[in-house]
């Protein structure tokens, strides 16, 4: 079992010491986000192919990374770094700051460790296409030698992004668009080429409509890139988490509405006073990330892969 820590929230960056704590204890409790059923995912070591964290910030697991490979399991992440203006993502640290990160990893883990993702691509008055294209060759450049990917998608804007957008366009006096294919498709060749000077392969996340320029399908959940860091054959099934998706299957641990980043196009938070509120409420001794209700108490289902 492949476990993504996690696509619903930045564990490394807001809740790494529950994260270690839940490898100590062998299991987490997880609650699915459509029935709110909590189920028991199984942690120790012999049940676990690898952890494919997702994260803005991996610092607070950083200085921890003797307990990450005492696990021995293998592990990637993928590393968001898009360095937009602070109306947009208030609350991210600096790129320069985020890419020592990853260098770092790329050097004390594996060179096939970290993944850049300049993910979602978002079209606005202070972030147009002309915006990418410069900004993306500046952090691939400070990149470089850190990893050999960069994926990209294109913001998909869901309801709750879009009145989250459009609140805070009103009060930061800016405008937001979701463009027409073809200047996405031009967009995303233009960066498959700034990839390639800086000997990183362009991949696309869930959107094979926008391969361009050479780039290739994203496969965020990759075994094969587990088992090179291990150098042990891993296996798993392909099975994506949406249409597009050419992940491999994985069980997440996170919870939705718990990130407090804030990020505009956030398409896992709802408000962020709701995760604000969260992360504070949060208990790092708990087996699940949020507060358990007392009917939890019943025995759980386990979801082990």
């Amino acid at each position: 079992m492949i476990v993504s820590a996690s696509y619903r929230t930045d564990i490394p960056a807001f809740y790494a010491e529950w994260f270690l704590r839940r490898l100590e204890e062998g299991f987490a409790l997880v609650r699915n986000p459509y029935s709110g059923q909590l189920y028991r995912v199984d942690l120790r070591p012999h049940r676990v192919t690898g952890f494919v964290f997702w994260t803005r910030n991996f610092g607070p697991l950083l200085e921890h990374l003797d307990r990450l490979r005492a696990f021995g399991r293998p592990f990637v992440v993928q590393f968001t770094i898009t360095n937009y203006p602070r109306a947009i993502e208030p609350a991210v640290i600096p790129a320069e700051k985020a890419a020592a990160q990853m260098q770092r990893l790329a050097r004390e883990v594996h060179p096939l460790c970290p993944v850049w993702r300049y993910d979602p691509v978002l079209f606005t008055s202070l972030t147009p296409a002309g915006f990418h294209v410069e900004n993306f060759r500046r952090l691939a450049g400070m990149l470089e030698g850190a990893t050999d990917e960069a994926v990209i998608s294109f913001a998909q804007i869901y309801a709750k992004s879009r009145r989250n957008l459009d609140a805070a366009a009103r009060r930061q006096g800016f405008s937001w668009e979701d463009p027409p294919r073809e200047a996405k498709l031009e967009l995303a060749g233009r960066l498959a080429g700034a990839a390639a000077e800086h000997g990183m392969r362009l991949t696309v996340c869930s959107q094979p409509e926008y391969l361009a320029g050479g780039a290739g399908e994203a496969r965020c959940v990759d075994a094969r890139r587990l088992a090179q860091i291990s150098g042990e054959p891993l296996e798993a099934l392909q099975k994506g988490n949406r249409p597009g998706c050419a992940c491999h299957e994985s069980r997440d641990i996170g919870d939705y509405d718990t990130c407090p980043h804030g990020c505009l196009y956030c398409y896992a938070v709802r408000h962020r006073r709701v995760a604000l509120a969260r992360y504070r409420a949060h208990d790092p001794a708990s087996p699940s990330l949020l507060p358990l209700e007392q009917e939890a108490a019943r025995p759980l289902p386990l979801l082990d892969g």
